[in-house]
């Protein structure tokens, strides 16, 4: 439930500035309309009785343009400052879209620190027997890979994202277990809750050798430590 509140809040959130930013550009798109057509050309009346005669200088080509061109120009005006705006406006609602799970297919690459795809020998060579590090995973998450005490990686990965409120929890070599320092939630060495405020174990992932690299995919299976279906599914 505390899962599903913390989540609904970011929702929230994430509309709010949405529709903060969509204001924003209503606003601006208005003004530069308001602006246009201030200053479009307008029809004077005059008194009657009196003619206007418009005379062209020796070398002079007198030009006064329609309504038709006048309108023609202001279409072009705004047209060229809506495109300007959607370039805008797209990839700050792209920002905000989940990014997808990646895992599809031939699974993802697991990222080191620096934005390296992870090696199985390198991150052997790396690494001490029963290390838990961390890598970047699935949609970005932190993610763990699990080490036996012969150094072989596991098949399985954690997400390392609390299921209370969304911290990230470290591993605590001296305790075996992994303790979130936010609000004291722990996880045994295969990311099973054993104690709350968390009220869900820390999400799987399967973790494959292809081709000597690391690779990531979705875990869609009954959840081996607990019997149930994935609640991250």
């Amino acid at each position: 439930q505390n899962h599903s509140i913390c989540t609904n809040r970011l929702s929230v959130g994430i509309l709010i500035k949405i529709c903060d930013m969509i204001s924003r550009i209503v606003i601006f798109v208005v003004c530069v309309v308001s602006l246009t057509f201030g200053f479009s050309p307008v029809k004077l009346a005059r008194p009657m009785g009196m003619k206007l005669k418009m005379e062209a200088g020796p070398g002079e080509v007198t030009f006064v343009p329609d309504m038709p061109r006048r309108q023609t120009m202001n279409a072009i005006l705004l047209g060229a400052i809506g495109v300007s705006t959607l370039g805008l406006a797209v990839p700050y609602l792209a920002f905000f879209v989940p990014p997808g799970s990646g895992g599809s297919g031939a699974g993802l690459v697991a990222k080191d620190a620096l934005g390296n795809d992870v090696t199985v020998a390198g991150w052997k060579a790396t690494h001490n027997q029963n290390a838990r590090e961390l890598v970047q995973g699935l949609k970005g998450d932190a993610t763990y890979l699990l080490l036996d005490d012969q150094k072989n990686i596991a098949d399985f990965g954690l997400n390392a994202v609390c299921t209370h409120l969304g911290c990230v929890v470290p591993w605590n070599q001296a305790e075996n277990k992994f303790m979130c320092p936010c609000h004291g939630s722990q996880y045994n060495k295969e990311g099973k809750v054993v104690r709350g405020p968390a009220p869900l174990s820390l999400a799987l992932v399967h973790v494959n050798d292809v081709d000597g690299k690391v690779v990531l995919k979705p875990w869609t299976e009954t959840d081996f430590r607990t019997g149930e279906a994935p609640w991250w599914k």
